[in-house]
């Protein structure tokens, strides 16, 4: 790895500067754009050397640089700040945010709020899906993994995206939260999956049609209807799994409300269908573009974890990530006035040359150490990163064991249309030497 290299402060007054502030008038960032969608890093790229603290259209800063965003994250001026205001940014200042259930659960999760609130909640679910809880699964991960592997060793093909991707966090989710085998039925994976889908485009960094925000509000009252069942149900008949664990956390006379019981499944729940699952997708179609590194993997399966890190680093689930100035401060030389938002792109920061050799190039034999900021940093690192990571090298690990003949329809895969979750909408594999 190289040493973390900027030359000259983005507000330094010499000719290279000024080069710079004309060559940056010719860059907007579109996350809407679907050339942009289908491959964000040549923009990303020219952004990160030309404009690395970009006032983009909207309103918002856009920060490209590893260093830039790492600083960003343990920056203690910078947090989530006035959920309203945030997003009223894409609408406009008579727009009734918490009318909308789907917006109205997005400012409970703990992620999109500040200390203490956000101490309080992150810690009541850290003590719930604790080290060990999520490390005791590995066996329960492997035996889901196979049994979706045999499934698709029986049909002889697969549309990988839904049949495995997706499913085998999904099902993991549902395991640890005590859901019965006989419970997860195709029909509640596909309901409850489709919801997140629908529902969850509230990330998304822009304003929503109408039929799009219904929808979202529609299928965050169904999720949140589902989830408070179960929790009643534990209340009445408590089992040992993570949904009594929520129920059971405390910390002095301190716990989980009803609302935020349900609103941080569904945040656990989701993170396994839209991130985890994409990284299950884009890692493989990595690893096929780049066959050489399958081929790798395949002779030696314990490379699966630093599959996993790569992955994250060259085509991240999550591209990126908002935080909001609580008071004036400045990024690399560029004054942020409070209350202004800031949009880290994490796929640019896991591009970054003066971190990575080569950074597009892929390679699972990376060392990455703890460079990597996949996800996030600082109070608002995931919670969920120990489990994504074990669910990463299962999957790939088994994969490679089991069928090292696989073969994707590179040519055919076709990406999710957004940016901010990125994936694969579909890509078809077949298993000729299984």
């Amino acid at each position: 790895m190289t040493a973390e290299r900027y030359p000259v402060p983005v507000t330094a007054l010499d000719m290279e500067q000024t080069l710079a502030t004309k060559m940056a008038e010719n860059i907007r960032f579109d996350p809407t754009d679907r050339d942009f969608i289908r491959d964000p890093y040549p923009t990303m790229r020219q952004m990160r050397e030309r404009d690395p603290v970009h006032f983009a259209d909207d309103g918002y800063w856009v920060v490209t640089r590893h260093a830039d965003i790492r600083a960003l994250f343990k920056d203690k001026r910078f947090g989530q700040g006035d959920f309203i205001k945030n997003i009223q940014l894409f609408y406009d200042d008579d727009f009734d945010v918490l009318s909308h259930s789907a917006y109205r659960w997005l400012s409970k999760i703990f992620v999109m709020q500040d200390p203490p609130e956000h101490t309080r909640m992150r810690g009541l679910v850290t003590k719930a899906l604790s080290a060990g809880r999520v490390e005791a699964m590995r066996p329960r991960i492997k035996a889901i993994t196979d049994r979706l592997v045999d499934n698709m060793i029986a049909n002889g093909r697969a549309e990988l995206v839904h049949d495995f991707c997706y499913r085998m966090p999904t099902t993991v989710m549902c395991d640890m939260l005590g859901i019965r085998d006989d419970e997860v039925t195709d029909s509640l994976l596909q309901d409850l999956n489709q919801a997140i889908a629908d529902s969850f485009i509230v990330f998304e960094t822009r304003a929503f049609s109408s039929e799009e925000l219904n929808r979202a509000n529609r299928q965050i009252d169904y999720l949140t209807a589902y989830f408070d069942a179960l929790f009643e149900d534990r209340r009445q008949r408590p089992r040992d799994d993570l949904t009594t664990a929520l129920l059971q956390a405390r910390d002095g006379d301190a716990k989980l409300t009803a609302e935020e019981l349900s609103t941080i499944v569904i945040g656990l729940f989701g993170a396994g269908f839209e991130t985890t699952a994409h990284m299950l997708g884009n890692g493989l179609m990595c690893m096929h573009r780049w066959s050489e590194q399958w081929r790798l993997l395949c002779d030696d399966p314990t490379l699966a974890a630093g599959a996993v890190q790569e992955a994250l680093r060259f085509e991240p689930s999550l591209q990126a990530t908002y935080r909001t100035a609580l008071s004036d401060a400045e990024i690399a030389g560029v004054p942020i006035k409070a209350g202004q938002r800031v949009l880290t792109l994490l796929g640019a920061a896991g591009r970054d040359p003066n971190v990575y050799d080569d950074p597009d190039q892929f390679d699972i034999r990376r060392k990455i150490d703890r460079q990597l900021v996949a996800f996030g940093g600082g109070i608002h690192y995931c919670v969920g990163a120990q489990l994504a990571r074990l669910e990463g090298q299962v999957a790939f690990e088994t994969l490679a064991q089991r069928l090292p003949g696989m073969q994707l329809d590179l040519a055919g895969a076709q990406w999710r249309e957004a940016f901010f979750f990125r994936g694969l909408e579909r890509m078809e594999a077949t298993f000729p030497s299984a």
